[in-house]
């Protein structure tokens, strides 16, 4: 099996509701396991029966995203520590730049940038950073 590499975004109790954004956003197949699915919340460290244990959106095209609420007893850091890339052509990205920043902050525009492409960054709603490059005309080799 090859390697892949997947995003795996913490959320602080709005897992669910953040995974249900990104499938309306991405598309594809949302499951979810929640504390209680593998015997209920810990009373020990009062983790909710409802709280996401694990989510995992595996969407057209290859994109894989998975998420959970931190457990009590653990750190929550929010997602300024990262950005989540996305690259490649045309309009189906130019969705997804619209759905994500709907509701966020916008840091960059989507807009042609210096070296060709469009590029912009946001952070949707949830805190999470988004980088999109649309590529733009390549110079021709020579």
């Amino acid at each position: 099996m090859a390697t892949t590499l997947n995003p795996y975004i913490q959320f602080q109790d709005n897992a669910r509701e953040a995974m249900e954004f990104y499938k309306d956003v991405f598309g594809g197949d949302l499951t979810v396991s929640t504390f209680g699915d593998f015997g209920g919340g810990d009373p020990e460290h009062q983790a909710p029966a409802d709280g996401v244990m694990h989510a995992q959106l595996v969407a057209p095209g290859g994109l894989t995203l998975m998420a959970s609420d931190t457990p009590p007893g653990m750190t929550f850091s929010g997602g300024s520590q990262i950005a989540i890339s996305l690259s490649g052509d045309g309009d189906e990205l130019r969705g997804y730049w619209d759905k994500l920043s709907e509701g966020g902050q916008v840091q960059v525009p989507l807009e042609k940038q210096m070296w060709g492409d469009e590029f912009g960054m946001c952070a949707d709603r949830f805190g999470i950073g988004w980088m999109v490059n649309i590529a733009g005309d390549q110079p021709a080799a020579e």
